[in-house]
């Protein structure tokens, strides 16, 4: 915490601030903070609370444990005299592990929710006043809260609250049981406590966590591995276990009226490959149980799930079952792996998608917004097997690939005309550095003619869910041209795309030949995208542009964008070879120095064959070598563009003439541009 900068007269304490700070937003929720952290309640909060037939509860015990409960009562039981006070009515059951400890002066974290309209409050204080039937609460923090991951239910009483006699004997451990683990692996929900002392006292603060029943994790030896999904940069809990690891945890079974309270210490994870692999995570949180106790039937209410009552932000989010699957999935990154054809869809004139799933049944790897995916096939007649590279139409947060083919060339034909349903065909890892932030706070303008729509399809579907996701949608500017009306591609899906954005996404569709296109319906302008257009359209601000389409469409823009005064480094441009654009800036060179090439001969290992050469200074590439020996290791492109041909190096090194636009690792060689490095006697490649 020494190393996180003071933030003058912030509301949020060093654990908050901390993680604030990690994502950029510390000064921000300053500002923000002092307006709605509040040391009272408004009035609009106190109508809240008197309406409430529950409410969460946290605090500490005097063994120093931390516990949550929900404690149940009739509407009104929940009473504000003065926006500094809460009065909370109801005869508390002996066996809770909260309501029993509450003495005078004990700090409370309190969360008031209401599970059918999804609004909800927190407020933490301490106890004024303890009787039988009674407890007084005095306000310190007050404050409204995120609604995002809350399920709608609809709660109804089967006993009157404060009626406690003939229920089930409680019980307790300190490993958690198989029925405790059955619990926790249905939940939707759960709540949490924590707290931290400072020179002012203790404060608790109590939450909810919701998801995908599942969301939580259980790992056998009973630690809870929880995501933690965008909220409202708060921090409240993870900012507590910063400071202090102690929690409480309390899960209720909404049918059964079940509580199960835990209480242990957590850890907050911010690096893991397991967050990148969990769709929705942005960090993870670790629980270790210490004790737990199960109390049958503790509820007096019961709350029935909606037809359409899941949260929309819980089903933007993963599993844990599809987490492992990406993460199994990595040891597929360096080779071929099968895909099955599971849907094919006619987006244009001359234009094709092909849906794939992994036809081994396990996980497909991660992609960004932008990449591509090198397919292998053998065409009939042909010995040696064409790869080639389509970029995907799909998002990162879609079930499945999906690349989008125009019938252009002899691959792209035999796809068109042979590709059904229940084929699979051969992809390496999707590859490609044209690639979109879909949370950056400045807009985007996308650019595409033809084909070159299927990257910012996959930019937008992306800018689209992580803003609806972080409740912040990227301002976007598409600009889709096409030859004609019948070969403008995806227009229905971009259609709705552009309605869920609620404005955030404007389309500008340019045909060049406008006959039988309505304006308005079918297209916004005929001609060409040029300088004027982007003039009146894009705003005068900053801006990143990205360009994707055949090598003189996207040349024209590029020098449109530099007469506008666009900087040349916020225009990215996605090429393969041939298409790369003539820059009036030559882009600065990132990164290590390349190694000079070897000067003298050197022997060649290709370690999957057993085949062995002997590169010569000028003979070409470690492709070219290869294939002089009679492989046949993929590639697309042979000018270091598309990573087909991505290989691990064993031993040795590798020297690039040309430094390759594909991202690839240090121990990996691209081979169809790679020579063998000075400085090294011998080098060997895994292919």
């Amino acid at each position: 915490m020494s190393g996180t900068p003071a933030i003058v007269d912030s509301p949020f304490h060093p654990g908050e601030v901390a993680l604030q700070t990690e994502v950029g937003v510390a000064a921000r929720m300053a500002q923000f903070g002092r307006k709605v952290i509040r040391d009272h309640m408004p009035d609009q909060h106190r109508e809240f609370y008197r309406q409430l037939p529950f409410v969460v509860l946290g605090a500490v015990d005097a063994d120093g444990d931390v516990w949550a409960t929900l404690m149940a009562g009739r509407p009104g039981f929940l009473n504000s005299a003065d926006p500094r006070h809460l009065g909370i009515a109801g005869r508390r059951d002996p066996n809770d592990p909260v309501l029993s400890q509450l003495r005078p002066g004990t700090a409370i974290g309190l969360l008031g929710i209401e599970l059918h309209s999804r609004r909800r409050n927190r407020m933490n204080g301490h106890i004024t006043n303890v009787s039988a039937a009674d407890l007084d609460v005095a306000v310190e923090q007050a404050f409204g809260n995120c609604p995002q991951y809350i399920q709608q239910r609809d709660t109804t009483f089967v006993r009157e609250p404060g009626d406690h006699a003939d229920l089930p004997p409680v019980s307790a451990g300190d490993v958690l049981d198989a029925d405790v683990r059955a619990m926790i692996a249905a939940a939707d929900t759960f709540f949490v406590a924590s707290f931290m002392d400072d020179a002012a006292g203790r404060h608790v603060d109590a939450s909810h966590r919701g998801g995908r029943p599942g969301f939580v994790r259980i790992d056998a030896d009973g630690t809870l591995t929880i995501p933690d999904f965008a909220g409202n940069l708060h921090f409240n809990t993870l900012g507590n276990f910063l400071l202090n690891p102690l929690a409480g945890l309390v899960f209720a079974d909404f049918a059964t009226g079940d509580l199960l309270h835990l209480t242990g210490t957590t850890e907050v994870v911010t690096q893991s490959d397991e967050i990148a692999a969990f769709q929705g995570a942005e960090r993870l949180w670790r629980f270790r149980p210490s004790r737990w106790r199960l109390r049958r039937s503790a509820l007096p209410l019961r709350a029935a799930m909606r037809s359409d009552g899941w949260s929309p932000n819980s089903l933007m989010t993963g599993d844990w079952a599809q987490a492992a699957a990406r993460i199994a999935a990595e040891r597929h990154r360096h080779r071929w792996r099968p895909l099955r054809v599971t849907r094919i869809d006619d987006e244009s004139r001359a234009i094709r998608s092909f849906h794939l799933e992994p036809a081994d049944d396990e996980g497909l790897l991660p992609h960004q917004a932008g990449q591509h995916l090198p397919i292998r096939i053998t065409l009939p007649g042909e010995t040696t097997p064409s790869v080639r590279t389509y970029t995907l139409s799909s998002a990162p947060s879609d079930a499945r690939y999906r690349i989008s083919v125009k019938r252009d060339g002899r691959v792209s034909r035999w796809l068109h005309d042979h590709l059904a349903v229940g084929d699979t065909i051969e992809t390496r890892a999707p590859a490609g550095q044209f690639t979109i932030d879909p949370l950056a706070r400045h807009p985007a303008a996308l650019l595409a003619g033809g084909v070159g729509i299927t990257p910012m399809l996959a930019m937008l579907r992306t800018i689209l869910f992580e803003g609806l996701r972080t409740r912040r949608i990227r301002r976007t500017f598409l600009f889709q041209a096409a030859q004609s009306k019948a070969d403008l591609a995806f227009a229905d899906e971009i259609a709705e795309l552009v309605a869920q954005a609620g404005g955030a996404i404007t389309w500008v569709r340019v045909l060049g030949n406008a006959d039988g296109a309505v304006v308005g319906t079918d297209h916004d302008v005929a001609g060409r995208i040029d300088a004027d257009l982007l003039r009146r359209t894009l705003p005068l601000d900053r801006h990143d542009c990205y360009v994707c389409g055949p090598p003189a469409f996207m040349q024209a823009i590029h020098d449109h964008l530099l007469e506008l005064g666009v900087p040349e480094a916020r225009i990215l441009a996605e090429a393969f070879g041939p298409s790369s654009l003539v820059r009036a800036v030559e882009q600065p060179s990132t990164g290590p120095a390349p190694l000079p090439p070897a000067t003298a001969p050197v022997p060649v290992a290709y370690a999957a064959s057993g085949k062995e050469a002997r590169w010569l200074p000028g003979a070409g590439s470690l492709l070219e070598l290869a294939e002089e020996r009679g492989l046949s290791p993929p590639f697309a492109c042979r000018s270091g563009s598309c990573g087909s041909c991505a290989t691990r190096i064993l031993s040795g090194a590798v020297s690039y003439a040309v430094p390759p636009s594909a991202p690839h690792a240090d121990d990996v060689a691209l081979l169809c541009c790679a020579v063998p490095a000075a400085g090294h006697d011998r080098l060997i490649l895994e292919a």
